[in-house]
């Protein structure tokens, strides 16, 4: 069963930054990215070494917004969609911060929040970290389907993969925006092998966690319920699931639910298909757009949820049903 941890004491949001590619500049979130390089590459010769260069240069943003050096860190925590993200080791060993690779796939931002949020709030040591989390279309798309070169057709219901990356930095300094609560994700069976459906996988896996943290939670109480990117097929599944099997709260929690995927791009002008996806989606509109609004106190409480499709190229090739997870955290304002 999944048990939600709440923190004696919160863990506070002290910098964070949002990075893209061309496609989520002129996106309707571009205004508020801190970096966008409109040639996908950040200088570099590979769409893989440019995912690492762009989680590199995010980092970098972040610390000089709060005026910090890589000294400062006590732990970085961090990953991609690359094999054994090699995105990430590779954009930041050069930092010199004691390092843990994360692999949730998309759920990946989360997760990283979870796990440096429970280091820092039990741990004397460890009094503040980084967590950044990156995908770049390019890469994820010659990895896990084919080439762009290639020329083939996507389904309606896939997904577009953001050449994006947020980096935050956490610590125990206040600050006007605090985890106060975080629940893992459970891997569940989200009954369809097709890798161009991603959002239908992770809807079951974000219908679960919902329904087990609002099981003594209140909805009344949050502004937003904001998942990673279901993008329009698993955010219509998510809110159908909702309001059917949830008798108490269900309608409400699919009144405020919202998901990262339908706000990256804009779908009238950007062929983007069902939405955004990769870890640097939820990532991105984290740092660029939720995350600003509660330091303004426009949000006062909110439930995160990345989420994420776990499966590999091999767990596909052979049939397997893509499984879907979706850890949670709960943020706050505080005056």
């Amino acid at each position: 069963m999944q048990k939600i941890t709440y923190l004696e004491k919160p863990v506070y949001f002290e910098s964070y930054s949002a990075t893209g590619g061309f496609e989520e500049g002129r996106g309707p979130l571009g205004k508020n990215f801190d970096f966008i390089d409109n040639s996908d590459l950040f200088g570099m010769k590979t769409c893989e070494k440019a995912e690492a260069e762009m989680a590199r240069i995010n980092l970098n943003i972040a610390l000089k917004k709060k005026n910090l050096s890589p000294s400062d860190l006590n732990v970085l925590v961090a990953g991609d969609l690359q094999n054994q993200c090699v995105a990430s080791s590779g954009g930041l060993f050069t930092f010199g911060i004691p390092f843990l690779g994360l692999y949730g796939a998309c759920s990946t931002c989360t997760e990283g929040l979870l796990v440096l949020s429970a280091m820092l709030s039990t741990s004397k040591t460890y009094t503040r970290g980084a967590s950044v989390t990156s995908s770049h279309n390019s890469a994820a798309e010659r990895q896990f389907r084919t080439p762009l070169e290639y020329g083939g057709q996507r389904a309606p219901s896939a997904q577009w993969t953001a050449t994006a990356s947020g980096a935050f930095i956490l610590g125990k300094e206040k600050s006007h925006i605090k985890i106060t609560a975080f629940m893992p994700g459970k891997a569940i069976d989200g009954y369809t092998k097709d890798q161009s459906n991603m959002g239908a996988a992770m809807a079951l896996g974000a219908f679960d966690s919902i329904n087990s943290f609002f099981k003594e939670n209140n909805p009344d109480e949050f502004d937003l319920i904001m998942t990673g990117d279901l993008g329009h097929v698993g955010s219509n599944i998510l809110e159908d699931m909702l309001r059917e099997k949830i008798t108490r709260y269900g309608t409400k929690l699919a009144s405020l639910h919202n998901d990262c995927g339908l706000l990256l791009y804009d779908f009238d002008t950007q062929d983007v298909h069902s939405g955004a996806s990769g870890c640097g989606c939820s990532a991105s509109v984290l740092a660029s757009f939720i995350l600003p609004k509660i330091e303004r106190g426009e949000l006062r409480k909110i439930l995160f949820l990345s989420t994420g499709a776990l499966m590999s190229t091999s767990s596909v090739s052979q049939g397997d049903n893509i499984l879907g997870i979706a850890p949670a955290i709960q943020i706050e304002y505080e005056e």
